[in-house]
């Protein structure tokens, strides 16, 4: 009689290094694709904080004049100061640019009858930035200016 011959298959226990390197890559790739938006999510939300506080700005303006007959005088108090005549507080605290260095700051101008708010965004792309770039203001590479004037 023969003898029955046993075969045993062996079983792997793990990944082979071409397995873990390829792995690696693809974690490393969607690493890198998320973080780049996550960055501009950052830029964008700044921006939008930007916008909102020029806004607030405008309103605050509007009712000095409605009460005051001209605009605030320019420049405006230090940010975090507050925009007050007499007993009437306007603004409790004048905003700061959310970074607030080198060009991320809010410029106030102003003739009495009229007035103009500078800003600078991040995105440079924004739909709602100047379409000619104020380079007084800002940089045209970096960021891109912003202009609200009196309605």
């Amino acid at each position: 009689m023969k003898q029955l011959q046993t075969t045993y298959l062996k079983v792997s226990k793990g990944f082979t290094l071409i397995e873990l390197l390829i792995v690696l890559a693809i974690i490393g790739t969607l690493t890198s694709v998320i973080m780049v938006n996550f960055l501009g999510a950052r830029e964008r939300a700044r921006d939008a904080e930007r916008k909102s506080e020029l806004r607030q700005m405008q309103t605050a303006f509007e009712l000095y004049r409605a009460d005051q007959g001209t605009y605030p005088p320019a420049p405006l108090s230090a940010c975090d100061a507050s925009l007050a005549i007499g007993g009437t507080t306007y603004m409790q605290k004048i905003p700061c640019d959310p970074t607030a260095t080198g060009q991320h700051v809010y410029t106030y101008t102003t003739t009495g009858t009229t007035y103009a708010l500078y800003a600078c965004l991040e995105n440079e792309r924004d739909g709602q930035a100047d379409k000619i770039n104020n380079r007084t203001y800002c940089t045209g590479t970096t960021n891109w200016s912003i202009t609200v004037v009196n309605p």
